[in-house]
């Protein structure tokens, strides 16, 4: 079972246009959808289309639109009831592929309503294999939020905890790996410079970069580390090597959800017992299918690109080109 928390949900609205974006004028959409999004409700939707057993931890207003979505997405739920709704998050593609992403805040958690969403979370990860902390963080609700849930679920469970995997960024991801030590982090390659306080923005070569940040964390700091690079692909670090991943040509529709999709590919694999290369390959395999789908659609095995990922191991020299 994999249990998923999405802190600061959001109904995703995804709009296509014709043409490329032009801000300032009046422009027409070709289609659009809308979707129960937030990054654990989607990790949570890749399980659950694939066979796998998966509950998704919601904090939801009873009287919330987004409720409604929720619901028709088919997953197993865990609600807790909040007083404030939903955020809407707008995503604007053009025909290129290029996306423009418009993220409301979210609504504010009470001290008490935030206690109820620990509690919530503790008691749905019994017996899970992993649990999933995913997303930024709604107002009101402290940077060290993934951290304190993490004590408590380990003080509560002991040695019958799941594995942590956490996909989330600035102060919410450093307050986890600077206390809480999780099994797995996600980032991206700017969110994996923003961790070790670097910038991005002046990488001159992205992949020796990554690698170069990654090492430092793992494994004293996390265990592993699934670092997402887009079109460059992937790597994965822990204790027992490293590997790259080269990502397939694809036509991209929508990026929006990819990430969260690769972690659902490689927490997938994880369940079937697959080696490290083949959960780093899965997990590039269902990121690139949910790039190919529009709007914030889970994509399920028979989106997975045809052909293997092509995955090596370091110390073999990493190739650009």
């Amino acid at each position: 079972m994999i249990v998923t928390l999405t802190a600061n949900p959001s109904a995703d609205r995804a709009v296509v246009l014709a043409e490329a974006l032009a801000p300032g004028e009046v422009q027409r959409a070709l289609s659009s959808r809308e979707d129960a999004g937030g990054k654990g409700v989607n990790v949570a939707r890749v399980v659950t289309a694939a066979g796998a057993p998966a509950r998704a931890v919601v904090p939801v207003n009873g009287h919330d639109p987004y409720r409604m979505l929720l619901e028709d997405t088919g997953i197993a739920l865990d609600i807790v009831e909040v007083a404030g709704r939903a955020r809407a998050n707008l995503t604007i593609t053009d025909p290129a592929g290029e996306t423009t992403k418009l993220n409301l805040p979210g609504a504010a958690l009470s001290p008490a309503e935030t206690e109820a969403l620990v509690a919530g979370v503790v008691a749905a990860a019994e017996g899970a294999s992993w649990l999933v902390l995913a997303g930024s963080l709604p107002p009101g609700v402290p940077a060290s939020f993934y951290a304190d849930l993490i004590a408590a679920l380990r003080e509560r469970w002991g040695s019958a905890s799941p594995r942590i995997a956490v996909d989330a960024s600035g102060p919410a991801l450093a307050a986890v790996v600077e206390t809480a030590r999780p099994d797995l982090i996600k980032p991206n390659h700017e969110e994996l410079a923003e961790l070790v306080g670097e910038d991005a923005a002046a990488d001159a070569d992205v992949l020796t970069e990554a690698v170069r940040r990654a090492r430092t964390l793992v494994p004293e700091r996390v265990a592993s580390a699934l670092v997402t690079l887009g079109a460059d692909g992937a790597l994965l670090f822990s204790a027992g090597g490293a590997w790259r991943g080269r990502a397939p040509r694809i036509q991209v529709a929508s990026t929006v959800g990819a990430g969260d999709s690769s972690l659902a590919g490689y927490l997938l694999a994880d369940l079937e017992g697959a080696a490290a290369p083949d959960r780093l390959a899965r997990s590039i395999a269902y990121g690139a299918a949910a790039a190919t789908l529009p709007g914030t659609q889970a994509p399920t095995p028979a989106d997975l690109p045809a052909g293997p990922i092509a995955v090596t191991e370091f110390p073999t020299p990493i190739a650009t080109s």
